[in-house]
Parts: C-alpha cells; structure tokens; sequence
C-alpha cells in the first residue's frame, strides 16, 4: 500500500528537505522499513535499538496514535497519512 508520511522538521535531513514523502507497506512496521530504504538513517531515530518505537516519538495513521492501536503493527491502508510526530519538552 502506498502511504503519504508526513516529515518532521528535525527529521528533515534524511529527507533531502522534504516534509512529507512517500512509502509502501500495509503495515507500520513495513512503512518505516521502506523509509529507511529511501531515506537511510532515519528508522535509527524513530526506532529504539530494540527495534521498537522510541519512547518521546508519537506515530499517527490518519488521527490515530499507534501506541493504542496496533504499535508497529498498526494497518496503513492505501493513501493513509502517517505523522512523526517527535515530543517536545520545555517551560
């Protein structure tokens, strides 16, 4: 399936500047390995070396946060849209 995946700013550099960028997969797990397919480098920032999702980065499908849906194992359907979303901390 074919998924839009929205870049984060601080993300950017593996994206050649692109905020948002295309990737395959039917679930997240196969999305992100696509991106790092395309955009080497950046599974190490969104992925623990666990292979897990990194604790302070929130993933969306559509307006659904994966951490209570499926995880990794969340559905992309054709054309969702996928948001990295990194946590920001401050006062």
């Amino acid at each position: 399936m074919s998924v839009k995946v929205r870049i984060p700013t601080i993300l950017r550099t593996y994206t050649g500047g692109q905020a948002e960028v295309p990737a395959e997969g039917t679930i997240l797990s196969e999305v992100i390995e696509s991106l790092e397919n395309n955009h080497p480098g950046i599974a190490a920032r969104v992925l623990d070396d666990q292979g897990k999702l990194r604790r302070f980065v929130n993933v969306y499908v559509n307006d659904d946060d994966v951490r209570f849906e499926g995880g990794l194992q969340t559905a992309t359907p054709d054309g969702a849209g996928i948001s990295i979303i990194p946590a920001v901390a401050g006062g």
